[in-house]
């Protein structure tokens, strides 16, 4: 079987993405790099594997049953879901070669309409992830992955304190497996319940009746220091689109794009009224949350009103700690990734397909962790620095 058997096989905010881009900047061009940040690792030993995974994914549509389901939220409009209905992705957008450089590596690019590309980067990564840990996982795995996911969900479930406490599969991208991917899913909704929120992925939420969760990607607001009216305000100038776009509905906004002192500054009164909450999804998230705290009451907002959605390397012990700092203090969401769709004892990928052009124009994040950054042009990094005042 196929690693990725649907288009709907994808973390939600690509498409609440994608709609934005089709309404709002549809003849953009982007450019995306693919990234392992895993040393020693030998993927161009898979590569035929990932090519023949690659043709699959672009022979994909959109089956009717899907458009149905996704015209049934209300954030996704008629006119987005008969484009989806024409949609396939095409492969003629993506070169996949050895990497001259990096013994073993692997060299993957795609470049093309925006529109016709953002929907590739998470069944790609996808695709590499379980490529390769097919060729490294050995008897016992998915036992012992078994362990480990009730293991987690008992401690969750049964912790005393921690009734409000809620958690959203965020694992798409990194998974061991499709398969093992469903399974989690379905593990963690019948044994947490409502302490369950959901899953960011599309298929598997409308498969077990879960709510799809997510809003915006970092590529969103990065795609606007080439498409904004001045690099000062792309941030601006992405959350007023963004907002337009959906008139209250999707309102977490990511924070770590180019920092969060730049993302403090730009994220006034205006917006902190306008979104609902904010994503961590970078740097130390204790202080980061306590600054989003701050700066919410300096506007004399109550930051009990609004979310702080943690979703940066989280496992269950993080985000009970995360709980126990900020409970009463403010709304919260988890979303936790890898360690839970890729924890069985194999070490997984470290593994990203980061936007680094848009419309022939170099675009950067600035990360408020080590080693997240990602630019293929020093020189504009440098300039996106002095712009935004970043050390």
């Amino acid at each position: 079987m196929p690693v990725i058997e649907s288009l709907l096989d994808t973390d939600l905010y690509k498409l609440t993405m994608m709609q934005a881009v089709l309404h709002q900047h549809p003849g953009a061009h982007a450019q995306y790099r693919f990234r392992c940040r895993t040393p020693g690792v030998d993927l161009a030993r898979d590569l035929d594997a990932i090519s023949a995974e690659i043709d699959a994914l672009c022979a994909l549509r959109f089956t009717p049953g899907e458009l149905e389901y996704l015209r049934g939220l209300r954030f996704l409009k008629p006119d987005f879901v008969d484009f989806l209905g024409l949609f396939h992705l095409d492969r003629k957008y993506l070169a996949l070669r050895p990497s001259a450089d990096e013994p073993g590596g692997i060299e993957l690019e795609v470049t093309g309409p925006w529109l016709h590309t953002i929907l590739f980067e998470v069944p790609l990564l996808a695709i590499i992830s379980e490529v390769h840990m097919r060729g490294v996982a050995g008897e016992g795995t998915r036992a012992e992955g078994l362990r480990r996911l009730r293991e987690k969900a008992a401690r969750l479930r049964d912790a005393v304190g921690y009734e409000d406490c809620r958690i959203t599969d965020f694992g798409t991208r990194r998974r061991y497996s499709r398969e093992w991917h469903g399974e989690v899913v379905g593990m963690l909704a019948a044994e947490l319940g409502e302490k369950f929120a959901g899953t960011s992925n599309v298929d598997l939420a409308r498969r077990h009746g879960l709510n799809p969760q997510g809003t915006m990607a970092h590529e969103w607001l990065q795609a606007f220091q080439a498409l904004g009216p001045r690099l000062r305000d792309s941030q601006v100038a992405a959350f007023d689109t963004w907002a337009r776009e959906y008139r209250g509905d999707l309102g977490i906004a990511l924070t770590d794009v180019i920092g969060l002192d730049a993302f403090l500054r730009d994220f006034d009164l205006y917006f902190c009224k306008l979104f609902d909450g904010m994503r961590h999804d970078s740097g130390d998230p204790f202080e980061w949350g306590e600054r989003l705290i701050e700066h919410l009451r300096g506007y004399n907002i109550d930051p009990r009103t609004k979310v702080l959605v943690f979703s940066d390397s989280l496992d269950v012990d993080r985000v009970m700690q995360l709980y126990a700092r900020f409970r009463g203090r403010a709304r919260m969401s988890f979303g936790i990734g890898t360690n839970l769709t890729n924890d069985l004892g194999v070490p997984p990928l470290s593994i990203v397909m980061k936007m680094v052009r848009c419309n022939g124009q170099p675009v950067a994040k600035l990360s408020d962790s080590p080693g997240k950054t990602m630019c293929d042009d020093p020189g504009y990094l440098a300039y996106l620095r002095q712009v935004f005042q970043v050390d």
